[in-house]
């Protein structure tokens, strides 16, 4: 099977803005900074980690569809809730806290689909460490839109693909 990528080139000055955009949010996100990284986000989010299902090669309807189940499918609210647990005391799963490293690579960057969007492919690798002896480890893709909305370069659409038909970890308490 032959893949054709036919993605539109931008500017060096737009690409290295949207990978400046890319490489501090995973700052942010190691800092624990919540707000700021929410502030990164255009209010109209769609954050969507599909599960993947194993299929042949010859059944064309993918190994990621919408309609089924995913480990997140988050907009604005669910993302400012997920935000306001890690922040209460109560929160077990994060006392003591999780110590996060956000690797972000392979970034390619090209025009979106409209005016004003760009359209960016990644991977990263997520390191958690938690405690004296908990250790988990995720990577994956990640296809991201972004918008040049009023207050500056917004996440608009992220989906984060991993190569695992099933989590190997306890959870994913961070945001990729």
């Amino acid at each position: 099977m032959t893949h054709q990528l036919q993605d539109t080139p931008v500017s060096i000055d737009e690409a290295r803005r949207v990978e400046q955009f890319l490489l501090r949010e995973a700052r942010l996100l190691d800092n624990e900074c919540w707000d700021q990284w929410l502030l990164s986000l255009s209010e109209a989010i769609h954050y969507w980690m599909p599960g993947i299902e194993n299929r042949r090669r010859e059944d064309k309807s993918g190994p990621y569809r919408l309609e089924h189940m995913a480990f997140f499918d988050d907009g604005m609210r669910e993302l400012k809730r997920r935000v306001a647990r890690f922040k209460q005391p109560s929160a077990w799963a994060e006392n003591p806290p999780t110590r996060n490293v956000h690797l972000v690579s392979n970034i390619e960057v090209y025009a979106g689909a409209e005016p004003g969007e760009y359209l960016a492919y990644s991977c990263f690798v997520n390191v958690r460490s938690r405690g004296l002896d908990e250790h988990a480890q995720l990577a994956g893709r990640r296809e991201d839109v972004l918008r040049l909305e009023a207050e500056g370069l917004k996440l608009l659409k992220r989906k984060i693909l991993i190569p695992n038909a099933m989590l190997l970890c306890k959870n994913i308490n961070t945001f990729l």
